[in-house]
């Protein structure tokens, strides 16, 4: 078997485990909390979209994009050693760019989807350039950055441009109601799944994922990126400009995570509320454990997104007759989080593995002494 295939299947295998001990986790947490509805529960979480067909499925569906699309976002910047954890905060300035073009110019969706992802790839490059020419941490100034686009969208929307904030719901105009131009086509998926929400979105999301798996794996381009990651310093003497390197990943990083927000957005999936958002989105955030399951795999990045979406939605369905709002939460947050172990039960089973090849290579030994004598 071949070394690649070999780490393919073991990083499927891994991230299974992960999953397995996430969803018993969860089960264990409903048994606590009340023991005698704990499986019908836990039934919910497993069911997902499923639950409540189709309009369940077709939330599940309108999740999985904007999670594909930030997964992306980490999982690029991991391809090319970096660690982007500014995703949430990329993903917020993305639905300013989004909403604003929408909103206020009432630009087609296609427009407002570049504009998105512009916003995002500056909001990404600046943590970027202070990696490549002051040597900053790129963890410590997205972390900054994050909170600096939240409050720097919220006085925006709120109070800085006019016509963008709707007094009487207390959230930005409804896009259905001012600017249905700017909706992205749902290509009958609204009516298939009885939603609002569910559009093509999904199907992009997928080609961008396509997109940085060749963009990685089949050009020179990403190969010097990968290089870069692996190596600075070696990647210089082989004549790569590094500098350079890093201040791209990070902004196609933040690109891929503005985009997340206008297919979302864009879908009607919902609307942003200013005076109320005081905490980044979770959708940045989940980023990162779906980086960890795909093992920074652009294609393995849609089914993790996929399975992330899936018990979000089935948690939602948990009965708040026996179990609090926020415990769905906590427990969608443990399964996910278990998830970003992937890489230490890889590491794991390899061990194991590789014990039982030393052991049965010394057994052989032994038995081929054996015959000699």
């Amino acid at each position: 078997m071949k070394e690649k295939t070999k780490d393919g299947i073991l990083s499927i295998v891994a991230s299974v485990v992960c999953i397995v001990i996430g969803l018993l986790v969860g089960l264990i947490i409903l048994y606590c909390i009340n023991a005698e509805n704990a499986l019908d529960g836990f039934g919910r979480i497993i069911k997902g979209g499923f639950y409540l067909m189709p309009k369940g499925l077709g939330s599940e569906i309108t999740q999985t994009a904007p999670l594909i699309m930030t997964g992306l976002s980490v999982a690029f910047a991991f391809k090319t050693g970096l660690f982007n954890i500014g995703a949430a905060g990329q993903y917020t300035v993305g639905i300013f760019g989004a909403l604003f073009c929408a909103i206020v110019l009432h630009l087609p969706w296609y427009v407002c989807l570049l504009v998105s992802m512009a916003c995002g790839a500056i909001w990404g490059a600046l943590p970027g350039i202070f990696k490549a020419y002051y040597n900053v941490n790129e963890v410590i100034s997205a972390i900054m950055f994050n909170w600096v686009g939240l409050y720097l969208v919220n006085e925006l929307m709120y109070t800085g441009i006019p016509g963008m904030y709707d007094q009487k719901t207390t959230r930005t105009y409804k896009l259905s109601s001012v600017s249905p131009e700017s909706l992205i086509p749902n290509g009958g998926l609204n009516t298939i799944f009885k939603t609002n929400s569910t559009t093509i979105a999904i199907f992009i999301a997928i080609a961008f994922a396509v997109v940085m798996y060749i963009i990685l794996n089949k050009t020179t381009f990403g190969y010097e990126l990968k290089a870069c990651g692996l190596n600075r310093d070696a990647a210089k003497y082989g004549g790569i400009n590094e500098k350079r390197s890093i201040v791209l990943s990070m902004t196609i990083a933040g690109a891929l995570a503005g985009a997340g927000a206008g297919l979302y957005f864009l879908s009607g999936g919902s609307e942003w509320n200013p005076q109320v958002a005081t905490a980044l989105p979770a959708i940045g955030f989940n980023g990162i454990p779906i980086a960890l399951l795909a093992m920074s795999n652009p294609l393995g990045v849609i089914f993790a997104a996929l399975f992330v979406a899936h018990v979000s939605v089935g948690g939602a369905y948990l009965p708040t007759k026996y179990y609090q709002p926020e415990i769905a939460d906590l427990i969608v947050a443990v399964i996910i989080y278990l998830c970003a172990f992937v890489t230490l039960f890889k590491g794991i089973i390899l061990n194991l593995l590789t014990k039982k090849k030393v052991r049965e290579g010394a057994e052989n030994k032994t038995t081929g002494k054996g015959d000699e004598k």
